[in-house]
Parts: structure tokens; sequence; C-alpha cells
């Protein structure tokens, strides 16, 4: 009976492995990655890149400066809403069109027969730079502190790049269990920081607080409200990105044309959950925003860690459990980082498939574990290569993050715009879909994606005197597109058709 019941399972698992390469096949493409992902693993890899613990901790300063609690609790709740609607939209395309392409691919079959070729390599070139997403962050030297040199942290970068280049050169199976490794991490993270920081800090805000306490002193010359909570909550929008992953690692994956669209769904759900949860905690021991804040306190600015300092401080006359809890933090962040790496390289291999980057057939080889190694070290080598910028000016630094960050957006909302234009009558839904709900609710992505735009467009700064206050976020996106659009003009457009098939159709 048990030999019997074996059997059927096996035949299940070969028929869905045929009907995954089958539909594969119909996109145009041979399988030549190993498909050993289940949906866990598929929703791990894009769960450890969004990394509430990485994206709220590191940028829960921006949000506490404008606006301060409010913008930050209610803020992460209104964002989140609409960060749903895209993801949303992006399942149900990924749904119809699984492969590791992903946003390119779908634009190009979504812009009509004209349009397509510029839709993709447009598409593309903003997903893949904006997959190159740098963390670099350093502690104070306040009471006999260290505080490294630019030249240091950059060495450190360095030596974390390349462990995330090993483990990417890993087999799929292998690879898996780090993706695991992340979710588990930020779920356990998140409930033991939760618990533990209220717990230890003496002096907690109340939830009025919390809940509906506006800070107007920011420090940067701005004072309209309105204005200041359109800034703070770039907070959130930072905190939720990289969901695209799943539909990269999607030829990976068992079941791929439901599993993918699940893995989307649910990172960015539980994402949204865990994140407010953590929120709340994090903001239950901020009682002092403006000392918080400060350059002159003994973490240098960075709110979060000197409030966790604080807190110990004044519990156990130490702040060795604030550094613990950094680094519950900091692993995080690293298995974030070797996340990003796993996205970027599919997303290279698929790009470089369609023969859309420079040296195409270099990056589109796999190795006999069917691991696209070469782009994985490409990956991790442009990364070292954008760090480089933070050496000779942190304004370009910045520059770089931010078309990391907005130009992710863009790609999520190109593929979800021409769905709901060009390809509203003439889309095939696959096995998930939104059904009558699909346009309203890819236009409600859309139109929050161009808002968002607007608001990391805005100067955080004012007046905007010089290099330091002004923001370069327009200048680096425009730039990004008006290269690609080059590109494009003067050389793509002869030769580059959008996807292309390699099996006989």
């Amino acid at each position: 009976m048990a030999t019997s019941r074996s059997v059927v399972v096996a035949m299940d698992a070969n028929a869905a492995a045929d009907a995954d390469q089958a539909r594969l096949q119909q996109l145009g493409y041979r399988q030549e990655l190993k498909r050993g992902l289940s949906l866990v693993s598929n929703f791990a890899f894009s769960f450890s890149i969004i990394s509430v613990l990485t994206g709220v901790t590191t940028t829960y300063g921006t949000g506490l400066r404008y606006g301060g609690p409010v913008s930050i609790t209610m803020g992460w709740l209104v964002v989140s809403s609409f960060n749903l609607c895209v993801a949303l939209s992006m399942a149900e395309i990924c749904s119809a069109y699984p492969t590791s392409g992903g946003l390119y691919y779908w634009s190009a079959k979504l812009a009509g027969k004209e349009w397509a070729p510029l839709a993709s390599w447009v598409t593309g070139w903003f997903n893949i730079v904006g997959q190159v997403i740098i963390l670099l962050a350093t502690g104070g030297a306040n009471g006999g502190g260290y505080l490294a040199s630019k030249y240091v942290v950059l060495a450190i970068y360095s030596g974390i790049l390349i462990l995330h280049g090993l483990i990417n050169s890993l087999p799929i199976q292998w690879l898996s269990w780090f993706g695991h490794l992340g979710a588990f991490w930020n779920v356990a993270g998140v409930f033991a920081l939760t618990i533990l920081i209220p717990a230890v800090a003496k002096e907690r805000a109340s939830p009025e607080f919390m809940f509906t306490h506006f800070n107007t002193e920011n420090g940067m010359g701005i004072h309209q409200k309105a204005y200041i909570l359109a800034v703070g909550l770039l907070m959130s929008q930072y905190s939720v990105i990289g969901y695209d992953t799943s539909a990269h690692m999607i030829e990976e994956t068992k079941n791929a044309d439901w599993n993918g669209p699940m893995g989307i769904i649910t990172s960015v759900a539980l994402s949204t959950m865990f994140g407010w949860i953590y929120l709340v905690a994090l903001s239950s021991i901020v009682t002092d925003i403006p000392y918080l804040l400060s350059s002159d306190n003994d973490a240098g600015g960075y709110g979060i860690a000197q409030a966790l300092y604080t807190s110990f401080h004044r519990r156990y006359g130490t702040g060795v459990g604030a550094l613990a809890c950094l680094g519950v933090i900091a692993v995080a962040v690293f298995l974030c980082g070797s996340a990003c790496i796993t996205s970027n390289s599919r997303m290279g291999y698929a790009f470089s498939r369609d023969g859309a980057m420079p040296l195409s057939r270099v990056w589109y080889r796999v190795n006999r574990h069917e691991v696209p190694l070469n782009v994985v070290w490409l990956s991790v080598a442009v990364a070292f290569v954008m760090a480089l910028t933070s050496l000779g000016s942190q304004v370009a630094f910045q520059a770089m993050v931010s078309i990391a960050t907005l130009g992710l957006y863009i790609a999520y909302a190109l593929p979800v715009f021409f769905r709901v234009t060009t390809a509203r009558k003439s889309f095939v839904p696959g096995p998930f879909h939104l059904g009558k709900y699909g346009v309203l609710v890819g236009w409600v992505g859309v139109v929050w994606v161009g808002t968002v735009t607007v608001l990391f467009s805005l100067p955080v700064a004012y007046p905007v005197a010089n290099k330091e206050t002004f923001n370069y976020t327009p200048v680096a996106v425009g730039g990004v597109l008006l290269l690609s659009l080059a590109a494009w003009v003067l050389h793509a457009r002869f030769w580059f058709e959008g996807p292309v098939t390699n099996v006989d159709m």
C-alpha cells in the first residue's frame, strides 16, 4: 500500500515537472536551471530580500525625522495597502508568464508587438540596475568606541561580497537552505526583539504618543505638515522592496505558475504584518526624538542604535545588550545581501539569454550544477564597483542608492501599466488571477508608483543650497532612463527584438 502511494506521489511530481517544462517551452525557453524549489523556498528568497529587520532598522531614522511615530506606525499601514496592490498585479502577470526574465519579459508580451522591444529594453535595465542595492553601515565613537574609516568599511564589505558569491555558487538545493534561514531569521528576530526591547526599557512611550505624535522638528528646514508626512512615508516604501525575486527564481520553482505568484503575495503580506509589529516595538522606546537624531549622541545620530543603547544602559549599566540586538539585525542584513545576489544573478542570466547584456554569451552559461556561475560573480563585481563611489563622494553614493530603490519600483510598474492599457483586452491570465478586479488593482498600483516617484524626487532639506542638501534622485534615475534610451536609439534598436526563443516553436 505504501509502495503504491509512493509511486503515485512520484508520478504526480513528474507530471508537475513536465507541465512546468512544457509551459516554459511555450514561452520560448529550454529548461536549463535545476527546478528544485518549493513554494516555501520561493517565498523565502523574497522574504529574505525584503527583510523587515534590515529595511525597517536602517531607514527608521528617516521616518523619525520626518513626522515621527505617526508617520512610522500609521504610515506603514497606508503604504503597505498600496504596495499590496502592486504585488497582486505583479503576481497575476507572473502566473501568466512564469519565466526568470520576469518584469522585462512581461513588458515585452504586454506592450504590443510594435513597442515590445523598447518596453522590454527599458524595463530590463531599470530592473537590473535597481537590484544592485548597497547597505553600508558603521557605528559611533563616543565613550571610547571605534569608528571605522570608509576604507575599512569597504574592505569589510568586500569580504562580505565574496562570501555572498561563494554562497550563490552552491547548487540550488544548498542555496535554498540560506533562503529558508533568511526567512526564519527574520521571523524569529522580529519575535525576539519585539518581546525583548519593550521589556528592557525602563521608560516607554505611551500608545497615544506612538500612534498620534507628529514630529515637526526635523532640523531640515521643512515645516509644512503635509510635506513632512509625504517624505516620512518613504521609510515604509524603502522597507518593502525586492519581491520580484520570486519571479526571477521561477524557472527553478516547481508548479511555477502558482507557487511563483504565491511567493510574491505571501512575502509582501507577511513582511507587512511582521514589519508593523517590529515598528511598534521600536517606537515604544522612542521618547526623546531630538536626542536620538542628534549627531552628538553615542550612535552618531543613528536613532535606533541610540535608543537600544540607552534602554540597555539604563537597565543594566552597559550597552552590550544593544550590540547583541544589532548583531541579530546584522545577520539579517547579511542574509538579505546574499539573496540580493541570488535575484540579481537570475535576472542577469535571463537578460543575457535574450542577448541584452554586453558579452551575453559569457554570462548566459550554467555550470554542471545548473548554476549561472559567471553572472553570480558579475553581480558581486558590479556591487563592489558601485560601492567605490562612497570613497570619493557620499553624494554620489546616495545617488546610486536612489537608482537602486526607485529603479525597482519603476520596473515593477511598467509591465503592470502595459497590462492595464495595451493588453487590457488581450491579457490571458494564468492559474492565479484577480478576475474583474485585475484592471482596477493594476491602476491603483501604477498610480501609487507614480506618486512614490514624485515623493522620492522632492527635496528633503531646505534651502537647497549645496550638493549636501540637493536630492539627486531625479537626476540619477533620469540618467538611467536617458542612458537606456540613448543606447536604444544608437545601437540596441538595430538588433534587440525583445525575448529570444531558444527552442523550436
